[in-house]
């Protein structure tokens, strides 16, 4: 298995984008499946916007500055994403706006995803190579170990509040 990192994230956003399809695809009255479907995805977010916050957010920052803006801009897409998802493992799926939210959770990350595989990877990948890649995916593989799995375990949001507040 490769350990670049880049690869390792646009596997990860394949896994999303599954359950994501699932979800969408479940119909009206799956209520038990698509709060089976949420609780993947919030565990799939978790840990996906933990180890970009730990680890490769701030090692994009400090070896290719020239990119700052876009990864402060996806600080501020992941911390959207962490509301929602902190929203969401509190609602039920009978509750009212449960779908709704789940639905501007997907188009909100969908939106991330694509921006980070057709804008961002490109140019991390230029700027930084293969051998930088695969020590930060590396780097990655043992951060997803240590991972929280849930918004409300900590360390979840550590990373964008303290980006964000400064």
């Amino acid at each position: 298995m490769s350990t670049d990192a880049i690869v390792l994230l646009k596997n990860e956003h394949q896994q999303i984008r599954r359950a994501f399809r699932a979800f969408q695809d479940a119909g009206d009255r799956a209520e038990v499946r698509k709060g089976q479907l949420v609780d993947q995805i919030i565990e799939l977010l978790t840990i996906h916007t933990y180890i970009e916050n730990e680890v490769m957010y701030p090692r994009v920052r400090d070896l290719l500055p020239e990119l700052e803006d876009d990864v402060l801009e996806s600080y501020e897409e992941h911390h959207v994403a962490d509301v929602l998802v902190l929203e969401l493992s509190a609602m039920k799926p009978s509750d009212e706006r449960f779908d709704a939210k789940t639905t501007v959770l997907i188009e909100n990350v969908e939106h991330h995803m694509e921006e980070e595989e057709q804008e961002w990877f490109p140019q991390v990948r230029k700027g930084l190579g293969r051998k930088t890649l695969q020590e930060i995916g590396a780097e990655m593989v043992e951060k997803r170990k240590k991972a929280p799995r849930r918004p409300s375990q900590p360390g979840a949001v550590k990373k964008v509040v303290k980006a964000v507040a400064g």
